[in-house]
């Protein structure tokens, strides 16, 4: 009696039931979130590294804390994540010779501007040049987002010039390696001419310790340590047409660093175990030494690295204590005071050339601080000083001059640590990142 009509009540069911498996199917798209048509539903290889960081205002950095990273892997793009400090999303590419470190943020920063630049324009965004001392290879780094890519260029790599051309030449314990900045290939390495025996590791390797190129790009040189308390280094010169070591000169003890005068007619070389500058002549090759020792000698009141001001003066940091002001000209130098206290390696200038960044170790001889940056103005003799938590021993500027680029690989007694800091030089703030095998000098590399 309820469907006298049977025809009619078999579309009505039949019409009933379409309608609740619909509604199922509504139900079940809405339940997870995702729509059919979302790009989420749609599969992607595109791999993005992120990171974010809190706000901070303080300078002075807690107890670091790392954070976690995870390796992605797709058929088509390896590529890695990191949780980095900053407060946007970074694009990252990587070959299978690239990596990616961890970031711990001591003291937090904000958003960067080398991070918009990697995020706005990853062509142009910074990379720097860094040694792995404890290995073989250089690493082409990406501060904001921290991935590098190895270059194998010989063992123990100490110090790196960049030239003109694409070019960079580090100084290992096995020659001069020639490197092309631009295709990130190693051209030549190119044997020392002083004999150093099997290449070694450590704080008294033998082998090519400051390395510096002539402002015309003609020519490479390079400290060449030799093993024994009492035997001289020797300053060798390369050519870099040739690529091939054209003569040698006896310098000083050890030589840490090696600048050259303004001109090109000067080469220097900080001698840190006979406590001297060696001043030489790039056309004669005839040597003054040149003293430096505002402490006198003995202990750890040694000159480790120099930049040459506008006016032509060497500038040496010690301990924390005093600033040489040497005019390779006359050899006379006076001190200026400095109020760091603390055990001083690796400087740069800023861009503009105002401004002195002098890393701290800490504590050691005299200097009994703890591990701090030096922000030094190079005309008023005025001090910033920036606190650390980790030793460092060198240092690099951003092209803006916003940050320092400070590397862990100390030699000292092998104190450093594998990681770089990151230094706000206008609030202070700090962030680290990890990186291998004790990474000591760093250069920004030139576009």
């Amino acid at each position: 009696m309820l469907f006298a009509n049977k025809p009619f009540g078999y579309m009505l069911i039949l019409f009933t039931l379409l309608v609740v498996l619909a509604g199922c199917g509504v139900r079940s798209d809405a339940s997870t979130g995702v729509s059919p048509n979302s790009p989420i539903a749609t599969a992607s290889t595109e791999v993005t590294a992120t990171s974010s960081i809190p706000n901070a205002a303080s300078s002075v950095a807690p107890t670091a804390t790392p954070s976690a990273s995870t390796s992605i892997s797709t058929s088509s793009t390896t590529t890695s994540t990191s949780t980095l400090p900053s407060t946007s999303t970074l694009p990252s590419t990587s070959t299978s010779t690239s990596t990616s470190t961890s970031t711990s943020a001591s003291t937090p920063t904000v958003n960067t501007t080398e991070e918009n630049i990697a995020l706005t324009n990853p062509a142009q965004a910074p990379i720097l040049l860094v040694t792995h001392s404890k290995s073989d290879y250089i690493s082409f780094l990406d501060p904001a987002t921290g991935h590098f890519e190895k270059l194998i260029v010989g063992k123990a790599p100490f110090a790196i010039a960049e030239g003109p051309n694409h070019r960079a030449y580090v100084s290992t314990a096995e020659g001069i390696a020639v490197v092309d900045t631009q295709s990130r290939i190693r051209v030549a390495l190119v044997p020392y001419q002083t004999a150093i025996g099997k290449p070694q590791y450590g704080e008294y390797r033998p082998g090519g310790m400051g390395i510096a190129v002539s402002p015309d790009g003609k020519f490479v040189y390079v400290g060449v340590y030799v093993s024994g308390s009492s035997t001289k280094s020797q300053l060798e010169i390369m050519d870099t047409t040739k690529l091939a070591v054209i003569g040698s000169v006896p310098i000083g003890i050890r030589p840490f660093d090696l600048v050259t005068s303004l001109d090109g007619r000067e080469v220097y070389s900080i001698d840190h175990d006979s406590y001297s500058v060696t001043a030489v002549d790039s056309s004669t090759h005839k040597a003054r030494t040149l003293e430096a020792a505002p402490f006198g000698r003995g202990g750890f009141e040694k000159p480790h690295y120099a930049v040459v001001r506008g006016d032509g003066h060497l500038l040496l940091p010690y301990q924390g204590r005093g600033l040489v002001v040497l005019d390779p000209v006359s050899g006379k130098y006076e001190t200026k005071p400095l109020t760091g206290n603390t055990h001083q390696e690796g400087v740069a200038f800023t861009p503009d050339g105002k401004q002195m960044l002098i890393v701290g170790i800490g504590a050691a001889g005299s200097a009994t601080g703890k591990p701090n940056l030096t922000v030094l103005d190079v005309n008023t003799y005025t001090e910033k000083i920036i606190p650390l938590t980790r030793m460092h021993q060198m240092v690099a500027s951003s092209a803006d001059g916003h940050y320092a680029y400070l590397t862990g690989g100390v030699t000292y007694a092998d104190t450093g640590w594998n990681g770089m800091t990151v230094v706000d030089l206008q609030s202070g703030a700090i962030r680290e990142l990890e990186l291998p095998d004790y990474p000591l000098d760093v250069q920004l590399l030139s576009r």
